[in-house]
C-alpha cells in the first residue's frame, strides 16, 4: 500500500470532487466535512481499516472549475497545505463549456491550454510531495463512444495519461468504472445528467483510486 504513517491526502477538482464539502479547507473526519463523494468514501475506507496510519484526508474541490481556474488557485489550495500525496481530477468542465456554452469561447479550454496547464502545475509540484501524484481523468458517463462529448472526453482522458507518464504518476482511469456499470445498467442509474455520480458513482470513483494506490482492504 502506497500510503504510509502520518500521510497528508489532498484531492482537488471540480463538483465531482467537491460535493458539498466545508469551506474553505475540508479535512479530518467529523460530520461529513470532505463533502458527500468519493473522498468522504476513500477517508472512510482508510481511516475504517487502518486508523493506526493517521491518515488527514483533503479537500479543495470547487464546483465549476476549470484546469484554468484550478492554477488561479494552486497556490493557496495545494501547495500552502503541504500535502504528502496529491490527486487531481479535472477537465468535465473544459469540455462540457465547448458543449452547453458555444456562443462563449472566453469560458473553453481547448486541449493545448488544458495539457499545458497541468504540465506546468505537475512540474512545480511534483518535487514538493514526499509520497506522490495520483491523475484521476475526468470522464463521460455514457455507453455511445460516437457521442460527440463522449469523444471529446476521450482526447482529454489521453492527456492525462501522457502526463501521469511525464512525471511519474499514478494514472486512475475512471471511465473503465463506469463502462462496466453500465454494461448492465443506464446511466440513470448513476447519475442524472451523465457527469455527476451518485453514491453508486462515487463509490466506484473511490474504489479505482484505492485500487490505484494498492490499498489493503484485508486489514
Amino acid at each position: 500500500m502506497k500510503l504510509t504513517q502520518g500521510n497528508r491526502l489532498l484531492f482537488i477538482g471540480d463538483s465531482v470532487t467537491d460535493v458539498g464539502r466545508e469551506r474553505p479547507v475540508a479535512q479530518g473526519t467529523l460530520f461529513n466535512r470532505l463533502g458527500r463523494g468519493y473522498p468522504h468514501i476513500i477517508s472512510g475506507m482508510i481511516n475504517a481499516l487502518h486508523p493506526e496510519l493517521g491518515i488527514n484526508v483533503i479537500n479543495t474541490g470547487v464546483s465549476g472549475d476549470t484546469a484554468r481556474r484550478l492554477a488561479a488557485r494552486w497556490q493557496t489550495d495545494v501547495i500552502d497545505l503541504h500535502p504528502d500525496w496529491l490527486s487531481v481530477m479535472i477537465g468535465i468542465n473544459d469540455v462540457w463549456r465547448q458543449f452547453d456554452s458555444p456562443c462563449e469561447p472566453e469560458q473553453h479550454v481547448l486541449l493545448d491550454e488544458y495539457e499545458s496547464t497541468l504540465d506546468e502545475l505537475f512540474t512545480r509540484t511534483c518535487p514538493l510531495l514526499s509520497g506522490g501524484l495520483v491523475i484521476m481523468a475526468p470522464f463521460y458517463i455514457e455507453t455511445n463512444l460516437q457521442d460527440r462529448m463522449r469523444a471529446e472526453i476521450a482526447r482529454y482522458q489521453a492527456a492525462c495519461r501522457r502526463l501521469a507518464e511525464k512525471h511519474h504518476a499514478i494514472f486512475v482511469d475512471t471511465q473503465a468504472p463506469f463502462d462496466r456499470i453500465l454494461q448492465s445498467r443506464h446511466s440513470s442509474f448513476i447519475s442524472w445528467d451523465r457527469v455527476h455520480p451518485n453514491d453508486v458513482g462515487h463509490t466506484a470513483l473511490a474504489m479505482a483510486f484505492l485500487r490505484a494506490m494498492e490499498f489493503d482492504f484485508e486489514a
